[in-house]
């Protein structure tokens, strides 16, 4: 596919995990607000078809087929992409899951949830903050979880990931005041998306919906996102359940935080 080409009328943006769930979504949003994009994900068909869709909005749109779990994979995306065309928006949402026990897991997965949900996030902010800051206008989105706000028992290296991505998207905010670049960091609960059965979670109480917690549609949890970034915020819950949750969070005793969540992610055997 040709390289973007650079348009005074269209700013670009660029989404990982671009190919379903809350990152096309997300696409949908920037496309009627007249962005052009590149979409980054592991399979191309399904980004494919969202860039027929996308075409109805005169967006251009650009497909990179990488899976960013991959060492040196973001490096090679930045290499991709034309260096006359700046990216405006970046928004780094490619992300996946595991939900076994710690010491059970299989290693090679742990290491992908690592290298995914920190290290490409890492590396993704660094390599477009800088030219950001330069020009004195962006904005990143990390997209985080309810579950960084708690340890996760059963889904443990998850959990740990998106706090790490929580705890850096809002110092890195911090650190941009007055720059004219923002960084958002949209921390979603439960949703309607594919992540249970990337994380081999379709079976815990939270994936089988057999607890009472409300699931939410990726084009609204987008939407909050999208809002939030725009107005410049640092962090947003998607939800108000779960903002309300969030805030209470940290105020529960955490042995009893332990249980509960350890209860969320717990493997159902019927």
């Amino acid at each position: 596919m040709k390289d973007h080409i650079p348009s005074a009328q269209r700013p670009l943006a660029l989404v990982t995990g671009g190919s379903s769930g809350i990152g096309a979504a997300i696409a949908r949003e920037l496309a009627r607000d007249g962005f052009d994009l590149v979409l980054v994900a592991r399979h191309a068909a399904p980004m494919q078809a969202l860039a027929s869709e996308l075409a109805a909005s005169d967006a251009h749109v650009r497909i990179i087929e990488s899976d960013l779990a991959r060492p040196g994979a973001v490096a090679d995306l930045v290499k991709q992409l034309d260096p006359r065309a700046a990216v405006e928006v970046v928004i780094n949402n490619a992300g996946v899951g595991y939900s076994v026990e710690f010491a059970a897991a299989d290693e090679a997965r742990q290491h992908a949830v690592l290298q995914l949900n920190v290290v490409a996030a890492t590396e993704l902010a660094r390599a477009f903050l800088p030219a950001m800051i330069a020009r004195g206008r962006g904005r990143i989105m990390f997209v985080a979880s309810l579950g960084a706000y708690l340890p996760g028992p059963g889904a443990a290296v998850y959990h740990a990931s998106k706090s790490y991505v929580l705890s850096l998207g809002e110092a890195i905010a911090y650190e941009l005041r007055g720059t004219g670049v923002t960084a958002t960091v949209l921390c979603p609960g439960p949703t309607r998306t594919g992540y249970w059965e990337g994380a081999s979670a379709t079976r815990t109480r939270i994936g089988r919906g057999s607890l009472t917690i409300p699931v939410m549609d990726p084009a609204r949890v987008a939407r909050i996102g999208y809002r939030a970034m725009k107005r410049g915020r640092a962090v947003v819950v998607a939800g108000r359940r779960n903002a309300f949750s969030a805030q209470v969070l940290p105020l529960i005793p955490r042995w009893l935080l332990l249980r509960t969540s350890a209860t969320l992610n717990a493997q159902e055997t019927a």
